[in-house]
């Protein structure tokens, strides 16, 4: 009688079981994946409104300090520097140094307004190009979204 050894099967999985599984986590990844982005887009949209609402609120105090908004050509800026003819200025209305909106643009202020507004402050969202959709969109300080 010969002498057989019973071989047993290695254990592990299979080629097609991890191609499988694969599978299913690539679908998961698809489905959750644009969902987290979406989100990631909102919050900067949101940071964008909050920055703005500063600005605003900075601004606000720089006019009741010298009695109007900073020009054009002043920009943003105469709320952290004061600028040459400003006598009345009692600055810095910031904390901290003039931020960037959440996608690295600089703000873009104008005085006067469109529509009979003071003055326009904006962020021209993500592509930085004026309109856009989505993450893309222009976020104003006169936004009804405020």
């Amino acid at each position: 009688m010969a002498n057989y050894k019973r071989t047993v099967p290695a254990a592990g999985f299979t080629l097609l079981e991890l191609l499988v599984v694969m599978v299913i986590i690539g679908l998961l990844a698809s489905y959750v994946a644009p969902r987290f982005f979406d989100q990631i887009g909102k919050s900067e949209t949101k940071a964008a409104r909050a920055q703005l609402d500063a600005l605003d609120k900075a601004l606000a105090t720089y006019r009741l300090d010298t009695g109007h908004y900073p020009s054009t050509e002043q920009g943003l800026r105469a709320l952290t520097e004061r600028p040459a003819e400003e006598a009345r200025w009692a600055g810095p209305y910031l904390s901290k140094a003039l931020p960037p909106d959440p996608w690295g643009h600089a703000y873009l202020y104008r005085l006067p307004g469109e529509a009979g507004h003071d003055y326009e402050l904006q962020s021209l969202g993500k592509d930085g190009q004026p309109g856009g959709t989505g993450e893309n969109t222009d976020v104003s300080v006169w936004d009804s979204g405020r």
